[in-house]
């Protein structure tokens, strides 16, 4: 298993939207869908899913409502909308551009 390291600022809401574009989930499910995918590099808190999730269906980029979970539990259940799924088009762009933008200068020779 991968040591857990600090999500890089920005990089949060594309992960959840990402995730959720694939199915809807409650904000555990995302978490854990998350630290596995990554391998167990990215670990998110509910100090962090949480307000993102929020911030989230403010933005209108997803929605939720409430449902049952695996454990028999109220669990707020969350989905991509149409605009959220733009956005993550665009995320996912810029993310690509700033990766091959920074391996550039790594990769570069003396």
């Amino acid at each position: 298993m991968t040591q857990s390291i600090d999500i890089p600022p920005g990089t949060l809401d594309l992960l959840i939207l990402r995730t959720l574009a694939l199915r809807p989930a409650h904000g555990v499910g995302v978490a854990d869908r998350i630290r596995v995918v990554s391998g167990g590099a990215f670990a998110a808190g509910p100090g962090s899913i949480f307000p993102a999730l929020r911030r989230l269906e403010d933005s209108g980029y997803i929605r939720g409502r409430w449902g049952e979970s695996e454990n028999k539990r109220r669990a707020r259940y969350y989905e991509i909308t149409p605009e959220g799924q733009k956005q993550l088009e665009e995320k996912k762009r810029h993310w690509l551009q700033i990766l091959a933008a920074v391996s550039s200068v790594l990769d570069q020779e003396a």
